[in-house]
């Protein structure tokens, strides 16, 4: 039986004490949560995966910040019918370097691949580093993103064990954050973007592009995506045989950006910009089995001009968004967090950001979340049902 549980029982001094376990919060009995055991100071950028055999995968970085040597790649998992996820274990590990934003993708063969940004580490001490916001622009921590390339492990049994690391797109820059797509025509489709050096440490310049594979993996022909300076963090959907869609986070701090494919992404159309609001930070879509859109994101926008370059420090709440006319209105959206509760301008620089979801829809109907819970802390789980997203109080209050 699933526990009941409040927040007070769940956190103690920033230290969790719910260790994975499933619990049905007091607040809202329609869902399921939990806390994954964090792996370090910060632990952010998660990926969830269901597996053949039923097993949900989660996977994000940990360690003492993000660009720190000791940031690797961590792993938990949910087996089917049980009502706690497995102490999390690392399954990257390079001192040389931070591993971030890793992507798992089962290929049609069974094989489970683990999909990971590598970039040089800052080499020395997070303390060291000036980390802090100035005038828009995130300075220190990010700023060996231009030699990150995107590594790939392999596991053939479930990712109980792996094989060696390899590099799979070795251009300087390389980055991912977004799910891999098999298409309808058994082509590959890799979303990713390139991370470009601008002597700020602002990103502003990074553009996204789709590696495609016909022959499962063995060799990539890359598509760029027009229009997409500054925007990134590309997530797909095949709406029906050859049409695709893809949704972008803006460096802006403007709105979510879409792009459209008729070619199996072969080509496609400018970037351009839809009226859900973003806040320069990560975002993630899935294709239901009803055929509607759920997106997940920050419902905030904090910049109106397209060519600015904005970072800012707010990330909440977080909301699910819901299109049945494949992301042209999404007339519901709810609020899955709202972080510490805090309104007003003067104090919401109070509320803990909430970050880089994952959402994902298992065979069983149920829609699966995960995000970095309140500065990283530790990652959130939240599984919930499409009815939730539709309910009379899906409204988004300001």
């Amino acid at each position: 039986m699933l526990q009941k549980m409040n927040e007070n029982q769940i956190l103690d001094l920033g230290l969790l004490v719910n260790h994975g376990q499933l619990f049905r919060p007091d607040t809202d009995r329609d869902r399921i949560e939990a806390y994954l055991p964090p792996m370090g100071r910060e632990n952010h950028g998660s990926n969830l995966m269901e597996l053949p055999n039923g097993d949900l995968l989660c996977v994000w970085f940990g360690g003492d910040k993000e660009g720190a040597q000791n940031v690797s790649i961590a792993l938990s998992r949910l087996t089917p019918n049980s009502t706690q996820w497995t102490p999390p274990v690392f399954v990257s590990d390079d001192p040389t370097r931070s591993d971030q934003n890793p992507v798992l993708f089962v290929t049609p063969l069974g094989k489970l691949w683990l999909l990971y940004a590598s970039q040089q580490s800052q080499g020395k001490t997070p303390e060291s580093w000036a980390d802090k916001f100035s005038d828009g622009k995130l300075q220190g921590i990010h700023w060996n993103q231009w030699t990150s390339v995107i590594r790939r492990r392999v596991s053939e049994d479930n990712g109980y064990t792996w094989g060696q690391m390899e590099t799979l797109f070795d251009q300087p820059g390389s980055f991912c954050r977004n799910r891999m797509e098999i298409l309808s025509n058994s082509n590959w489709l890799f979303p990713m973007y390139y991370s470009k050096r601008d002597g700020e440490g602002v990103y502003g310049n990074d553009v996204s592009v789709m590696q495609i594979s016909s022959d499962h993996g063995q060799s990539w022909t890359e598509s760029m995506v027009p229009g997409s300076r500054g925007r990134v963090h590309p997530t797909v959907i095949e709406l029906s045989p050859g049409r695709l869609v893809s949704f972008f986070r803006s460096r802006s701090a403007d709105r979510i950006y879409v792009s459209q494919s008729d070619d199996f992404g072969q080509t496609w159309s400018k970037a351009t910009r839809t009226e859900l609001p973003n806040n320069n930070a990560s975002i993630q879509a899935v294709k239901l089995a009803s055929g509607n859109i759920a997106l997940a994101f920050n419902h905030l926008s904090l910049n109106e001009d397209p060519d600015k370059t904005l970072w800012p420090p707010d990330r909440y709440p977080l909301t699910i968004a819901l299109s049945e006319d494949e992301g042209r209105t999404w007339p519901y959206m709810r609020n899955v967090d709202t972080s510490d509760g805090f309104f007003g301008q003067a104090n919401k620089s109070l509320n803990r950001s909430l970050a880089y979801p994952s959402i994902m829809q298992t065979r069983d109907g149920r829609i699966h979340l995960s995000y970095s819970y309140r500065d990283r802390q530790c990652i959130k789980y939240v599984c919930l049902q499409e009815a939730w997203i539709r309910d009379s109080r899906s409204r988004i209050f300001d």
